[in-house]
């Protein structure tokens, strides 16, 4: 009984130690740009601020350098986040609620299309792009961006459209509802969760991706803050560590205060056990 007890404690510390190991790996990068945004003299080491400074921020704070690419990226991210959704539910309601033989094969090349690499389609893309002038516009941006992001968003809204009984919606066809409406009406406010899952996922994923309005972005005025910050890297590898440690606090705070708006959501559930009875 002793050495088991001592084989069970043996584990569990080693268990700490690793998930002490993890935790370091996430809390040292943020600790160092929270302390690096207030050093007047930050560099790559982790370390006490010399002096506690504004002067990171002010020098960020500027509209060609934060204010315009974050709005850029609200643009972008916003408007491609809403396309995403409402066409993520479109598609997922007959994948949810009408059976067909095409169901199956449709949801795998939906899956088949997650797994391909963004770099294997963006010159085809660029090239498609010129042809029919999408090239260097946010329209044409927001459009590939919601393309993207579809198939996943379709199986995580399918998913979720599926614990919804369907007997909530006959009742609302009784009554006069078209299918349209019942979506509207009855499905989407009762997977909340599955919306606001769907919203930040897709959010976030455009908000931090560098690579496609690289290459569909030319103008610069139009580039969001993704790679805007490429900026704070000088030639011959000088690097501006405190006011990209201030720039990237700023650029994260839309995305920590969507998460923040809708977290609620997310653990909100269905609860409709007894929706159906009586």
């Amino acid at each position: 009984m002793a050495t088991l007890n001592s084989r069970r404690t043996s584990r569990r510390y080693a268990a700490d130690a690793g998930l002490l190991v993890v935790a370091a790996a996430f809390v040292l990068p943020l600790a160092w740009v929270i302390l690096s945004s207030l050093d007047p003299h930050a560099d790559l080491r982790v370390k006490t601020p010399d002096g506690i400074t504004l002067d990171n921020f002010d020098a960020v704070l500027e509209p060609d350098i934060t204010f315009t690419p974050l709005l850029n990226s609200l643009i972008l991210c916003g408007g491609a986040t809403l396309l995403t959704v409402v066409c993520a539910a479109l598609a997922a309601y007959p994948l949810s609620r009408f059976r067909s033989r095409l169901n199956r094969p449709f949801l795998l090349t939906i899956l088949f299309a997650t797994s391909l690499p963004i770099t294997a389609i963006m010159v085809p893309v660029y090239a498609l792009f010129v042809q029919v002038d999408l090239i260097d516009t946010m329209q044409g941006t927001i459009f590939f961006f919601a393309a993207s992001q579809l198939p996943f968003a379709i199986w995580i809204m399918k998913n979720f459209m599926d614990g919804v009984p369907k007997e909530l919606e006959e009742a609302a066809w009784t009554d006069g509802a078209s299918s349209f409406q019942s979506l509207l009406r009855i499905v989407l406010p009762l997977m909340g969760p599955g919306v606001a899952v769907v919203t930040v996922f897709s959010f976030v994923m455009m908000w931090g991706n560098f690579f496609v309005p690289f290459m569909l972005l030319l103008s610069p005025e139009q580039m969001p803050a993704s790679v805007s910050i490429n900026d704070f890297f000088g030639n011959r590898g000088t690097v501006i560590y405190g006011q990209l440690a201030a720039f990237s606090i700023i650029y994260s705070t839309p995305v920590i205060l969507l998460y923040v708006l809708i977290a609620r959501r997310l653990g909100g559930g269905f609860a409709l056990g007894g929706a159906v009875k009586g």
